[in-house]
């Protein structure tokens, strides 16, 4: 199976119907990705075919929970090192408006490169880490969903996250494994937020 067909094929197993042009726009973000990579610590997986499933199909996974199609939902991606799940989320759904934020200023560099090479609308990467941002007018409680694919454990990432997120949104993590027992010891940092679990 060719490149092409096997991120059409991963795509769709999830319910993402990409163009052509949406194709092609992933295909140029890996080759950056792995050209980047070489210079500066972006990522250890570096394989196109786990770059698909570990880095753009995870991406894109939260498709199962929220309805990115409708209207154009404002997003920030807090932590989002190397783009993800950003850049993903704004190939496949051109509508929604991103703010990508990182705390490495050379991650900015790139993610603003891949942003102009891909010719994405609506996006912006952000210098910042997310305790100042959090506190500043134009990010705090603005976003309709702050995601998340940070390694820290949720109680932390909720005190980061929530916000940034206004009233009636939602606070997304990208986390696997042992879930249930994190969220149980996150539910007093989200409530003291203001948030619910």
């Amino acid at each position: 199976m060719d490149r092409e067909q096997f991120l059409i094929t991963e795509c769709e197993k999830i319910g993402v119907s990409l163009s052509g042009k949406q194709v092609n726009q992933f295909i140029r973000f890996y080759e950056m990705l792995v050209e980047w990579n070489s210079f500066m610590n972006l990522t250890g997986i570096t394989e196109y075919e786990e770059v698909v499933m570990k880095h753009f199909v995870d991406s894109l996974a939260i498709v199962n929970l929220i309805d990115l199609k409708e209207g154009a939902p404002k997003i920030i991606d807090l932590g989002t090192g190397a783009g993800f799940p950003g850049i993903p989320l704004k190939i496949a759904f051109p509508n929604i408006e991103i703010v990508l934020a990182d705390s490495l200023n050379k991650r900015i560099k790139f993610l603003n490169a891949v942003i102009e090479d891909l010719e994405l609308e609506q996006i912006t990467a952000v210098h910042g880490r997310a305790e100042a941002l959090g506190r500043k007018e134009d990010y705090r409680e603005q976003f309709d969903y702050c995601v998340s694919r940070a390694v820290a454990n949720m109680a932390v990432l909720s005190e980061y996250c929530i916000p940034f997120v206004k009233q009636g949104g939602s606070f997304v993590p990208y986390k696997s494994g042992a879930v249930e027992e994190e969220l149980l010891l996150a539910k007093k940092a989200i409530y003291l937020l203001g948030g619910k679990a």
